[in-house]
């Protein structure tokens, strides 16, 4: 079976999904459409859309003009079990004491490092990333560091990776959270493929929003491994709700957005602890300032 792809890219985030709105309006209706942000600090966001039958290339012409996005390019795409295949090119990856893995390569976890069963899905962070291995960095130095601390939330968990890093070393339950109820169901079915069901609990939540994410805090260690727009919107929530001296990991930062960011979380009460740089991506570990004893 041939399905078919359409891809087009245009400015601004209110843009893109309008176009997304307006691309399930099409028949033959796509079966999936996308839309994603281009980190280079360009504004372009991608729209993509996915048909089982190909779709009329004049009314995605229309559409293309009427919203002042690029013209679509439709192509065609084989069949081909995708997951399968991604898997078997994902190499595992070592991050400090940590093993992110595929079940396909369960016999080459070394036995000094602390396991992470994470199988390709609909949903980001199965390590390979620079900014999930990032974190994972980070978080080991902390521990290195002597971090032991109870609460812990992972926002915008996309996998659970690093909410089930934090739930293997420490002996506490952990909190997982993200807006997509897709990716919550990914990062429920990790938990239990890594034996953390009770553990981890996987909640749909936008930023701090949940009344299970606000009970829960302050927090000990936050991990936000999303992306520079949302976290700079999450500073003043990631100041209410996390706990004096407690720390912040931040990641899917391009390495020329990390000081804008630094800015905004050291406005809402945060330092510099640590910072790491991987290909294009910086990963930061931030620090809550204590209250000064007068």
């Amino acid at each position: 079976m041939i399905t078919y792809s359409a891809l087009t890219t245009i400015t601004g985030e209110d843009a893109a999904y309008q176009l997304a709105d307006a691309l399930e309006t099409l028949d033959p209706e796509p079966t999936g459409v996308g839309v994603f942000e281009i980190e280079d600090g360009s504004g372009l966001w991608e729209v993509a859309a996915y048909f089982m039958e190909r779709p009329d290339a004049g009314a995605l012409a229309v559409l293309s003009a009427l919203h002042l996005a690029k013209p679509f390019n439709l192509s065609d795409i084989p069949d081909q079990d995708w997951v399968s295949k991604v898997q078997r090119e994902l190499a595992p990856v070592p991050a400090g004491r940590f093993f992110v893995y595929g079940s396909h390569d369960a016999d080459k976890v070394p036995d000094d490092k602390i396991p992470l069963l994470i199988d390709a899905a609909m949903a980001f962070g199965t390590g390979h990333h620079g900014t999930t291995k990032g974190c994972l960095e980070a978080f080991d130095a902390l521990l290195s560091d002597g971090f032991t601390g109870e609460k812990i939330l992972d926002v915008g968990c996309g996998t659970a990776v690093l909410a089930m890093a934090a739930a293997k070393v420490l002996p506490y339950s952990v909190l997982a959270s993200d807006i997509d109820p897709v990716a919550v169901d990914v990062a429920q079915a990790n938990v239990i493929s890594n034996g953390l069901q009770n553990r981890v609990d996987c909640v749909v939540a936008a930023g701090f929003g949940a009344a299970e994410l606000k009970e829960s805090g302050p927090y000990d260690l936050v991990f936000a491994n999303i992306l520079k727009a949302p976290l700079i919107g999450l500073a003043p929530d990631m100041a209410a709700y996390s706990a004096d001296g407690g720390y912040a990991i931040l990641s899917g930062i391009l390495n020329e957005q990390a000081d804008e960011v630094i800015i905004v979380y050291q406005q809402n009460g945060f330092n510099v602890v640590g910072k790491r740089v991987i290909v294009d991506w910086t990963t930061l570990i931030l620090r809550k300032n204590r209250p000064k004893i007068a």
